[in-house]
């Protein structure tokens, strides 16, 4: 019998529908993702796509929660650019969890503070094991013995204690977790703590190592980004035993003509160019140029975002004043920049058909989609002044002879149309700009190869912000059934003594016990299709191989150590089981993952399931004074 307040689980469609798109993209997880044609019925098109949020992007879901796990995976991919399989595949794991629990009669309210236990244990288990990447960069990789293991993953010679925190706001234990929800399911990045204090060492990290553990299966776009880390680190003079990596500094261009093994990093920014701009680009190379800088769309029709329309006032007008209305204003901003001097634009945004031919034709360079950091990064080396309207400029807005435009390839040849690519520089003064050259014959796989790009860019990023880093995988995920199950347990044992609990209390560790479990098994979930996805096990075979390593390991006390000596000591079948590898690859060096990362990746997956949850009991309950109370405050 349900508790009151509770509806059945089969009137939460809302956590089925989670549940059902999750599985969809579970090919997307681990190493080795499988491709997907995305068609679009109606009009034909298809896109060729394999990370979770391109094709969550692709597919356009239209329903409540498709927009919601659309907003949370586009959140995690805009700041963290990787972390969005984990993510949803836990989202779907754990709304399983919240089904099964609602079918057992467990309240929302139960469910709710069980998982937000489970949860707790997860970031304490995170708080625990994680490493420093200078002790990382220390170890010997690949390395083997018969007499003595390393211990792995190998902490510290001060260990983390249990004082020890990550994030206070995400990893508080002490008190019921504080739950925010939005739309967007952001909070601010953290830095690791050792003791109370930020981790500092004299060793410097050895970037090729701290790549190497990062690399996930992506080695040659792995070492593109370290390419780009050193070309950096050159280019401003920095100390390359002590690199960072400034990732807003940073930028792309994939070329849609040339094999794969073209691909390359060079300084400056490489952008290509139409047809009709072509011709403007060889007519200004090498000459120093004046630039202007616009922050958003180079358009009549462009307010930016905090533009508002007086109220209650209504414009009558037909498409020829419309159009006569875009010829004037094209006339003055044509007017204004040749008062100035202008030859070159640069745009976040687009710049309207009509702007660009004018521009063509006074030998006026436009460029469009630049991102905000590198009008940024061109603002403080040339003195220009950035301006949303065109109609803003003036002089002192104007970049004088701060940047040219070289021209680093003549794609003719190569495509049946002229394409041409060209570099934005600042002559000899070095800002640390850097590009990197993607390519493919295959035009469907140059959004695949930018976005495997980005995430390996991003994780070694987030590893130096950072400066730690977890057991890779699986291994976190293993460390984590573990605690889990020794916590269900527990449970089970204080909800079977009802001498010593009252009523509410026995209850409580009863539910607490089976929601704990359920969540240890969605872990296992995890594990078991990395594994699969790597392509040596079947779905079985993974399951019952993790299994009886979970029950070996179930009273070592240095659990984290002995997995370690699994991946890197044991034999070949261990290894393949936990080792994110390639099918025709045996492991050499140890797998680790970013701690930001999975540190986000698990909370906005539960915070996902608890307001499809919440909404669900919203909407078959209702809200009143009896129903508020079990809910959480949004």
């Amino acid at each position: 019998m349900l508790e009151s307040g509770v509806a059945n689980c089969q009137q939460h469609v809302g956590l089925q529908k989670l549940s059902t798109l999750a599985r969809m993209l579970h090919s997307s997880l681990g190493p080795n993702k499988r491709y997907k044609f995305i068609q679009d019925e109606s009009s034909g098109e298809s896109a060729l796509a394999c990370s979770c949020f391109r094709i969550i992007q692709n597919l356009e879901p239209t329903c409540a929660v498709g927009q919601l796990v659309y907003e949370t995976v586009q959140a995690q991919q805009k700041v963290y650019h990787t972390g969005s399989g984990c993510l949803l595949f836990l989202a779907g794991a754990w709304s399983r969890v919240a089904l099964d629990c609602l079918q057992k009669g467990i309240s929302v309210t139960h469910i709710i503070s069980a998982m937000t236990e489970g949860m707790e244990i997860c970031m304490d288990v995170c708080r625990k094991s994680v490493i420093s990447i200078q002790d990382l960069a220390a170890r010997s990789p690949g390395r083997r013995t018969t007499t003595t293991p390393a211990p792995g993953p190998q902490l510290p010679e001060k260990p983390f204690t249990e004082t020890a925190a990550v994030d206070q706001k995400t990893l508080d234990i002490s008190g019921k977790r504080k739950v925010k929800l939005s739309r967007h399911f952001c909070e601010n990045k953290s830095d690791v703590i050792l003791n109370g204090q930020q981790l500092h060492h004299p060793e410097h990290p050895d970037m090729e190592r701290i790549a190497e553990a990062l690399s996930h299966g992506c080695d040659n776009t792995m070492k593109l980004a370290v390419e780009a880390v050193h070309m950096q680190s050159q280019s401003t003079g920095r100390d390359l035993s002590c690199p960072s990596f400034d990732i807003t500094r940073l930028v792309t261009c994939v070329l849609p003509c040339l094999s794969e093994d073209h691909a390359c990093v060079v300084q400056g920014c490489v952008v290509l160019l139409s047809d009709d701009q072509a011709p403007v680009a060889h007519l200004l190379k090498e000459r120093p140029l004046n630039v202007v800088l616009i922050q958003g769309d180079l358009s009549q029709s462009y307010r930016h975002l905090g533009f508002k329309k007086p109220a209650g006032v209504q414009r009558v007008s037909n498409q020829l004043d419309l159009s006569s209305r875009e010829d004037e204003w094209v006339e003055k901003v044509m007017e204004l920049l040749s008062e100035l001097g202008v030859n070159l634009i640069l745009v976040t945004g687009f710049a309207s058909e009509s702007v660009i031919r004018r521009c063509c034709r006074r030998h006026i360079l436009v460029v469009e989609k630049f991102s905000s950091s590198v009008l940024r990064t061109f603002a403080s080396s040339t003195g220009a002044v950035p301006v949303t309207y065109a109609t803003q400029l003036n002089e002192r807005c104007v970049g004088v002879g701060g940047l040219r435009v070289g021209i680093w390839r003549d794609l003719s040849s190569y495509d049946r149309k002229s394409l041409t690519a060209v570099n934005i520089s600042t002559g000899g003064k070095n800002i640390g700009l850097v590009t990197v050259i993607l390519t493919s014959c295959v035009h469907g796989k140059l959004q695949a190869l930018e976005d495997q790009f980005w995430a390996c860019a991003y994780r070694l990023h987030h590893a130096l912000t950072d400066k730690a880093l977890l057991p890779g995988a699986g291994g976190t995920e293993i460390l984590c059934i573990h605690h889990l199950q020794k916590r269900a347990e527990h449970h089970r044992k204080n909800g079977g003594d009802s001498g010593e609990r009252t009523k509410t209390g026995t209850a409580s560790n009863l539910y607490g016990g089976v929601v704990l479990q359920l969540m240890a098994d969605s872990f296992l979930d995890y594990v078991t299709t990395v594994t699969v996805n790597t392509g040596r096990l079947s779905g079985v075979e993974a399951r019952t191989a993790v299994s009886q390593q979970l029950q070996n390991f179930s009273g070592c006390r240095e659990f984290a150590s002995a997995f370690s000596r699994l991946v890197l000591e044991g034999d070949k079948e261990a290894a393949t089981v936990f080792s994110a590898i390639k099918p025709d690859e045996t492991p050499t060096a140890e797998i680790w993952d970013n701690l930001s990362v999975k540190q986000e990746a698990w909370r906005k997956a539960l915070d996902l399931v608890f307001l499809v949850l919440q909404t669900d009991a919203e909407v078959i309950t209702g809200v009143g004074q009896k129903t508020e109370e079990n809910l959480m405050l949004l």
